[in-house]
């Protein structure tokens, strides 16, 4: 990643009079937050569907800036210098869902202005405290590169982060929330597996019971094992008929009516899995959840209650960040351009048209079209 002189390296920043690092990584399994992704990323479908829901969602979602067309629009379409892949956006909407924390670097060009935004990976970012427990600098550590921002300089590294009640310096992610039922639904899905790898049924008990009372030697145990693993199990198995020998007879076992309810367990911890990320049930494809009318009502559903406070926040802070470089600069969500808020908008104008006690120039008003003309 290349780093460009910023103004904030310019005016320096001294150091502090101590600095402990502190690290981001939200509470969770063994694995720490790294173990977390690859558990529901990368390994669980609903986990990964509903991230990608809310992360490709706020990427593509229309960003408009005032005054009109500003360059910072540009920045924020992009990856980086030439790059391909995720947006700014869709980058930094998914690091706040998971870590709870998302970070910016600005590259600077020769003119002084940022010509690239970059987003650091919220797990390599650690931040330094003075004696008071008030932050002085951001670390970023990537391999055996360390770099330094210092904090209270304008153009430093932006830090966008969610709320958290027991961290003054991170916030909190969703992806700790879901952990345990990401756990539950992985697990639900291996036994599953090992179900239909066993013909789709438990394994039963091969008793020995001679006349004389006579017990199998070790050598005996091991050959009926060997031959029971190599010809009776698995699927490709299922319904093959066993040949035994003297004093052998098969004892078939079953499972309990809770012990099958497999598909009940897996579709409560999918909705938990929802719940925890933000995204209505239905829109996952989840049966049994009433919450939602149809379709329509989920995705509206989806961008009031998520993607617009998420990208309310992201917007706001990146606007504010900017303004070092472009004072006044304001960035938000064009919402007529949401084709699942198209019915908010309608029923609005529709409500202002009626109002006849109302004049022209405030109905424009409130329908945000002070500027254009009568």
């Amino acid at each position: 990643m290349p780093f460009l002189r910023t103004k904030a390296d310019a005016r320096g920043s001294g150091p502090p009079a101590a600095r402990i690092p502190v690290w981001a990584t939200p509470v969770g399994d063994g694995g720490g937050y790294a173990g977390q992704v690859r558990a529901a990323f990368l390994a669980n479908p609903v986990a990964s569907r509903a991230i990608r829901l809310v992360a490709e969602g706020a990427g593509g979602a229309p960003i408009t800036s005032n005054p009109a067309g500003h360059p910072a629009l540009a920045l924020l379409a992009s990856c980086g210098f030439g790059a391909s892949g995720p947006g700014l956006i869709e980058t930094l909407s998914g690091h706040l869902l998971l870590h709870g924390n998302a970070y910016v670097d600005v590259a600077v060009g020769d003119d002084g202005l940022p010509a690239a935004l970059f987003a650091l990976r919220p797990e390599r970012v650690s931040v330094e405290v003075d004696a008071n427990g008030w932050p002085a600098a951001h670390v970023y550590r990537a391999g055996g590169a360390v770099r330094r921002y210092p904090v209270g300089t304008g153009g430093g590294l932006l830090h966008v982060r969610s709320f958290h009640p027991l961290d003054d310096h991170h916030g909190a992610g969703c992806l700790a929330p879901a952990a345990a039922a990401v756990a539950v639904h992985n697990a639900a899905t291996r036994w599953n597996q090992a179900l239909l790898d066993n013909a789709a049924r438990p394994s039963g008990a091969l008793v020995y019971q001679p006349g004389d009372g006579s017990t199998l030697s070790p050598a005996q145990y091991d050959r009926l094992r060997a031959e029971m693993e190599a010809a009776f199990s698995g699927a490709a198995n299922a319904g093959r008929p066993m040949l035994l020998e003297g004093g052998l007879s098969w004892q078939a076992l079953s499972l309990s009516p809770a012990e099958m309810d497999f598909a009940g367990m897996r579709e409560a911890a999918a909705r938990d899995i929802a719940l925890a990320l933000g995204v209505p049930p239905l829109l996952l494809g989840l049966k049994g959840d009433n919450t939602y009318a149809n379709y329509r009502e989920a995705n509206v559903a989806l961008w009031r209650l998520t993607l617009l406070p998420l990208l309310s926040r992201v917007l706001g802070a990146l606007a504010a960040h900017l303004a070092w470089w472009w004072p006044g600069l304001c960035l938000g969500v064009d919402r007529d351009a949401i084709p699942a808020l198209a019915e908010d908008r309608e029923r609005l104008w529709a409500s202002v048209t009626a109002a006849d006690f109302l004049e022209a120039s405030e109905k424009r008003r409130i329908l945000g079209l002070q500027g254009e003309a009568a």
